[in-house]
């Protein structure tokens, strides 16, 4: 918690009263709601640098000491200890439940895990070959048409929304993932069945919905779903605020999140961090040699996994994501090349100054690439296994923003630098 100041913005000698925001952990903020009005000036701040769109109290990050908080709770204590509901629980009530609770969450869930024959038709629709995430998205949004009931902003309506969303859009991935390895469809257990489990069995089984798991996993599968599940005000999170602010349904919220997720400086990092390993074993460069190609800036070599946006410190999922990297692959007697070519990389980074004066530390996509992998999911399925990560950290932040009386229509300014006031020119008078 900061200390308050005295802050003044005096405008060619128009006074613009400043407001202080006291934050319980972190920045606190300065706020000039009357900016514009008293002096026509409107704030510039590129990539929302140094802008607060909101106040919250679900997630704190300290960048300059990686540290990573979810309603308080550090996240190697969850990683460590809680499952991916029950950490859904906390990110979307606010506290962590008890047994009878987490139970009736569980409950609910498995009951509504199969997807209506329509959702089926629909994923089948597009070609095998077609990107997940552009399937995901258009089946997030589609959940609405199916579940009209469940669309609007009463608190019965939001409750069921917020267990579809959790049950369905577990059931669409491995549905999604069934249809890119060429197999058929298969049904969900009807209750009483492990979140994390079930959805294993749904993308893995063979037709006669068999699946030999093993333990560790289904543990990594769990891991990585809590290290997911939120993040603060990131780009697909604020595009989920953005949309959800006009009042738009959470489904239609959440799909535009998917949108924002999808791209390679956000959830398609650890698919980059993969093709990047691929490439240097397809160009016979040794590790050595690529860390020399990227600090010269030659060949085109392009460093990823590394550095964040926040984070000016390690990544603090980092640690743990490595760990159960080196789990999943002896558990499953898998040797891997990438695997020992990351570390080798990691142990240079964290030691050449290079690195070190830029602040690039490994980031959580660093390595959560490579437990997938060997987990045996392709590389387009990885961007929508960090979806069904976060989506409780979406609905939690969906359901905080309709729920906050200060919330406003997202309607940013810009500043202006086209041509000025012009006459229309007849087609044939054009030069």
């Amino acid at each position: 918690m900061g200390k308050a100041v005295d802050a003044r913005l005096i405008v060619d000698g128009t006074e613009v009263p400043v407001s202080f925001v006291e934050a319980r952990l972190g920045n606190d903020g300065l706020s000039m709601e009357t900016l514009l009005k008293k002096t026509g000036l409107v704030n510039v701040d590129p990539g929302f640098m140094n802008t607060a769109s909101c106040t919250s109290a679900i997630t704190f990050i300290d960048g300059d000491e990686g540290i990573l908080m979810y309603r308080g709770y550090p996240i190697e204590e969850l990683a460590a200890r809680s499952t991916f509901l029950e950490t859904a629980h906390l990110l979307i009530y606010g506290e962590l439940p008890t047994r009878d609770l987490l139970n009736s969450l569980e409950n609910r869930v498995a009951r509504h895990i199969q997807v209506h024959d329509g959702i089926k038709a629909f994923l089948n629709a597009f070609p095998r070959d077609a990107h997940p995430m552009s399937v995901l998205s258009g089946a997030v949004s589609a959940l609405g048409a199916f579940y009209p009931e469940s669309i609007g902003h009463e608190e019965n309506e939001i409750e069921l929304a917020t267990v579809l969303l959790l049950a369905k859009t577990a059931t669409v991935i491995a549905y999604l993932q069934r249809r890119a390895m060429g197999l058929d469809l298969i049904e969900p257990k009807k209750g009483g069945t492990d979140y994390v489990e079930e959805f294993l069995r749904l993308t893995f089984a063979d037709s006669d919905g068999h699946c030999d798991l093993d333990p560790a996993v289904r543990q990594a599968m769990d891991l990585l779903l809590v290290l997911h599940a939120d993040h603060e005000q990131n780009c697909s999170t604020s595009t989920v605020r953005m949309v959800g602010s006009s009042q738009a349904s959470i489904y239609a919220s959440i799909a535009a999140g998917v949108g924002a997720l999808s791209g390679p400086l956000h959830g398609g990092a650890n698919e980059a961090t993969l093709r990047m390993f691929d490439d240097i074993i397809a160009s016979g460069d040794t590790i050595e040699r690529f860390v020399e190609k990227v600090k010269s800036k030659s060949d085109g070599a392009r460093l990823m996994g590394f550095g964040h946006r926040v984070y000016k410190n390690f990544d603090p999922r980092c640690t743990v994501v490595k760990q159960a990297t080196d789990q999943v692959l002896t558990a499953l007697g898998l040797s891997s090349e990438v695997f020992d070519m990351a570390k080798r990389l990691e142990e240079i980074a964290l030691h050449d100054e290079y690195f070190i004066e830029r602040k690039l530390y490994p980031n959580v996509d660093f390595y959560s690439g490579l437990i997938y992998k060997a987990m045996g999911f392709p590389t387009p399925m990885f961007t929508p296994l960090f979806a069904l990560g976060r989506i409780p950290g979406w609905i939690a932040h969906w359901r905080e923003m309709v729920g906050d009386p200060t919330t406003k229509i997202g309607r940013p300014r810009q500043v202006y630098i086209g041509e000025a006031e012009r006459s229309y020119v007849p087609i044939e008078e054009r030069r």
